[in-house]
């Protein structure tokens, strides 16, 4: 397999997506996915049913490979080598080398041989570079007034209005899994009163949901604190900092999308 091992913003979906593109194969046996959809579909489909529906392919790409627990950790070192041996070829992005996932998040000393054994199965790509979604860009718009947020609410057609703490407390309430459908269809986001995420379990569900909209384009406008306030200092320098800046980055350039909203 190959491992694209990068910072945040610097082309590695892009390059996965031209991978699958460039695989001389039918669509129907090469598969696209991020990390959590490869794990949410084990958890929908059972683990042996995921092994014969993704066992035939010719390629399966996994974008944002993290491993957050250790159960993750042997569920995916035992998939993937279960399809390795089924002749799947594996591609996989991450801000993390695969030899280092789940450092600093758990004891993952006591799953080194499973972590050993993924980092063995891929080749790793060094990709370097500026983010590219600040790259020679303005710096993003300042929070709105509520005002200015519940009003472009009303006036956009499909916008969405949410308290920020009420939304994180919704999100508690609903699967990960279920957070792209819970976007679908939305062409803005708007929320007002943005503070500080009070844990590391919400910030993670921020994490998620921030990933779901950026794959939708989905533009988000807010008031309250700006976006690069969002985590603590302990939170981006921890174990899942990484995480935590690419969220910072992707709602950053959600937000400087949103700008033309208020314009209108």
């Amino acid at each position: 397999g190959v491992y694209l091992d990068g910072g945040y913003g610097v082309g590695k979906t892009h390059l996965l997506a031209s991978l699958w593109h460039a695989t001389p194969a039918a669509p129907e046996v090469k598969a696209f996915g991020t990390f959590v959809e490869l794990t949410n579909l084990v958890g929908a489909l059972g683990f042996q049913q995921t092994v014969r529906t993704l066992g035939g392919h010719r390629l399966l790409c996994i974008d944002e490979f993290e491993l957050d627990d250790p159960g993750d950790t042997v569920l995916v070192s035992t998939l993937l080598g279960k399809l390795v041996d089924a002749g799947v070829a594996l591609a996989a992005t991450s801000n993390t080398l695969p030899g280092k996932l789940g450092e600093g998040r758990f004891a993952s000393v006591d799953f080194l041989r499973e972590i050993q054994g993924l980092a063995s199965r891929f080749r790793s790509l060094r990709i370097d570079g500026d983010d590219y979604r600040h790259r020679g860009l303005p710096e993003a718009p300042p929070p709105y007034s509520e005002e200015q947020v519940t009003k472009t609410a009303y006036a956009t057609e499909g916008a969405s209005l949410d308290d920020f703490p009420a939304l994180l407390g919704h999100l508690a309430t609903v699967h990960p899994s279920r957070y792209g459908a819970l976007t679908e269809g939305l062409r803005a986001v708007c929320l007002t009163d943005v503070r500080a995420v009070p844990d590391q379990s919400t910030a993670l569900r921020l994490v998620v949901l921030a990933d779901r909209l950026y794959d939708r384009e989905v533009p988000v406008l807010a008031s309250g604190l700006p976006f690069d306030r969002l985590f603590s200092d302990d939170m981006l320098n921890g174990g899942y900092r990484k995480k935590y800046f690419r969220a910072i980055s992707r709602l950053t350039a959600l937000a400087r999308d949103a700008k033309r909203l208020v314009a209108q």
